[in-house]
């Protein structure tokens, strides 16, 4: 039997957080003089004492944790604070139902970036303010489970990226101080984001939830035509280079703080990830000149920028990309599953995978060529345990097999194929707009079937909790223990 205090405790201090986090939209609309400020308000009162009654209640009684009470606790902390985070939401003047507010607030907490809400424009800036917290929440608590807990859980191979400081035999004022480091680092790239666009032109309101909200690579905008509203090419650029950022591991960042600022170029898993958007910007840019789509500039500003939002999993969008002919669409749709570096606040599969696959496969080829020969995969110039590349091939199984059945699924349910394929695709890799004319970038998810938002909804926590941290709780060996 498992014990679920600790779990319970930590899960009471995530939603106390989250609380608190309400006041600041309630905040906000008051100070506009908006109805909602109460809603946010009585949130925030029944978030808090649910948290509170967690902590006290199981604040004693037990010493730390197991593998297995890991596994649980990341699983319920995303499932209870999208709950959560859907009260205002449910409660606010917009009337959204119960199954389009948990969407709303999943697709936050994952940092997917789909929306079912029609009217942004003028929609209350508090509710605009919450879901970019949600989405920045999210960012930071992805990172710090990519550093602390997958490598632990050696989910996905992530056993690669084990940091000395979160072993379980380490004591933890150690952990908690990269933990910080990373959180400061976060919130420095979030003020620093906030005010280049303010300085642009933005909006006070509009900079900072975009900064919050492209530095978690979240997607959520402030405004129905996402970041296209302000045709600027300076705030194009600028947040792409804030949604780059955003992709890289923060443990790097770390490093680099602490004098070695050459170990963002070293690193091979950078490398790749700047060498792939590189080379996927130039093809695009190419084709819509070659085409005719677009001038030379024009074809790198929008071709750029769609590039870095949909590979990094981020989602905003300045045009409507899924209508630049087939190879465009047929790019971009690949570039959903890539995603940027593990520790990052990036989705999709992540390039260190495509990495291992590809030196275990380059081994493998030399075996066949010399049966007698002896030929190890490397990574960042060490050498793969098998078991790393074992986890890394069950992996692309896992997300493979996901993916189609969650097209399958929604197929079921009456979606088109465009519309279930790219929309299984943009949910199990939290990219948040899908292809064609149903959820395309300059549509949203608000005509789906409530069937298919439950389903997508599934989909955006299975893949931001990596697959195999979900799926270990259906088997039974895992109760047994």
């Amino acid at each position: 039997m498992i014990d679920l205090r600790p779990v319970v405790f930590v899960i009471g201090t995530l939603i106390t957080i989250l609380a608190l986090a309400m006041i600041i939209p309630a905040i906000v609309d008051y100070s506009v003089g908006h109805a909602d400020w109460q809603v946010f308000a009585a949130a925030s009162a029944v978030t808090l004492f649910v948290g509170v009654s967690m902590i006290l209640t199981t604040r004693s009684g037990w010493i730390g944790f197991n593998l297995r009470q890991a596994f649980v606790m990341t699983n319920l902390a995303w499932l209870v604070i999208a709950t959560f985070g859907a009260l205002p939401f449910v409660f606010s003047d917009m009337e959204l139902s119960v199954t389009d507010s948990f969407f709303e607030s999943m697709s936050g907490v994952t940092t997917t970036g789909a929306t079912v809400i029609v009217g942004l424009d003028h929609t209350a800036p508090g509710i605009l303010l919450w879901r970019a917290i949600l989405q920045w929440l999210g960012g930071i608590g992805i990172i710090v489970m990519a550093v602390a807990l997958l490598p632990i859980l050696q989910v996905g191979g992530m056993q690669l990226f084990r940091v000395e400081a979160f072993d379980a035999d380490k004591v933890l004022p150690r952990a908690a101080q990269i933990a910080g480091g990373i959180s400061i680092v976060y919130v420095f790239l979030t003020g620093l984001a906030a005010l280049i666009l303010w300085a642009l032109g933005l909006s006070g309101f509009d900079a900072v939830a975009h900064a919050m909200t492209s530095i978690a690579t979240g997607g959520f905008s402030t405004h129905d035509a996402s970041v296209g509203y302000y045709d600027s090419a300076a705030v194009d650029w600028s947040i792409c280079g804030f949604m780059i950022l955003g992709s890289l591991p923060f443990v790097l960042y770390l490093r680099a703080l602490r004098g070695n600022l050459a170990v963002l170029v070293r690193d091979s898993q950078v490398r790749w990830f700047l060498i792939v958007v590189a080379a996927a910007i130039l093809l695009i840019t190419w084709w819509l000149w070659r085409n005719g789509v677009l001038p030379p500039l024009d074809a790198l500003r929008y071709g750029a920028f769609n590039v870095v939002s949909v590979m990094t999993g981020t989602g905003y969008a300045t045009a409507e990309f899924d209508r630049w002919g087939g190879f465009s669409m047929s790019l971009m749709f690949v570039l959903m599953f890539v995603g940027g570096c593990a520790g990052s606040t990036t989705c999709g599969i992540k390039i260190f995978r495509f990495q291992v696959l590809y030196a275990t496969a380059k081994a493998q080829l030399k075996r066949l060529i010399q049966p007698n020969g002896v030929f190890i995969p490397y990574y960042n110039h060490r050498p793969i345990p098998e078991q790393v590349s074992l986890s890394v091939m069950g992996f692309f199984f896992l997300f493979t097999a996901s993916f189609a059945l969650l097209a399958a699924g929604l197929g079921f349910l009456g979606l088109d194929f465009i519309t279930a394929v790219s929309g299984a695709a943009s949910a199990i890799a939290n990219v948040g707009p899908g292809l064609g004319p149903v959820i395309g970038p300059d549509h949203n998810y608000s005509s789906l079937p409530a069937g298919a938002k439950w389903l997508l909804s599934a989909g955006m926590l299975l893949g931001r909790l990596e697959l195999f941290t979900v799926l270990v709780l259906l088997s039974r060996s895992f109760w047994r223990g």
